[in-house]
């Protein structure tokens, strides 16, 4: 199955100049949806997950599908102020500015085996703090996976290298 036919661009979208590369088309079809969650997987077999954590909001529509095919508990990472109990927070640098990214501060037990997921890999920034949240809350990082990666942002030099993973590259 090739995962491109899934993915829509839509140019100059948010803004100008941006080639926006849209999974709906891939979470309309289940067959295809499917296969991308096997893919995501694969790799995985010989390593323990514990929590797979999702990034807001498109990391939240694999992340659970990927909990649910590995068993285990899903956590999100969300903007500020949109969890309800007591987080934990990283800000990061933006092309244009800085953003900031939360976590519930008892959704990690130390030593959690942590599989990290969002559905797009571009500048690295978020999904960076994210790494740092799981680290400061005592988790281990097993994997990072994303379905899609924009190569020539280069956003990979900012997460552990060993460990990430895309299913699709532009």
């Amino acid at each position: 199955m090739q995962l491109t036919d899934y993915i829509r661009t839509i140019e100059d979208f948010p803004k100008k100049g941006i080639s926006y590369k849209d999974i709906t088309p891939l979470l309309m079809d289940p067959k295809a949806s499917a296969f991308a969650v096997s893919e995501l997987i694969k790799g995985l077999e010989d390593k323990t997950v514990d929590k797979v954590i999702g990034i807001e909001s498109r990391g939240f529509l694999f992340g659970m599908l990927l909990a649910k095919a590995l068993g285990v508990g899903f956590i999100p990472i969300r903007k500020p102020g949109k969890l309800p109990s007591v987080t934990i927070s990283q800000s990061y640098d933006l092309e244009y500015g800085s953003d900031t990214i939360e976590i519930h501060e008892d959704s990690i037990q130390k030593g959690d085996r942590i599989l990290l997921h969002d559905d797009l890999l571009a500048t690295g920034g978020t999904a960076s703090a994210a790494c740092k949240l799981i680290e400061k809350l005592g988790g281990e990082l097993v994997h990072i996976n994303f379905v899609i990666e924009l190569d020539f942002l280069e956003g990979r030099k900012l997460l552990p290298k060993a460990k990430v993973n895309s299913l699709l590259h532009y």
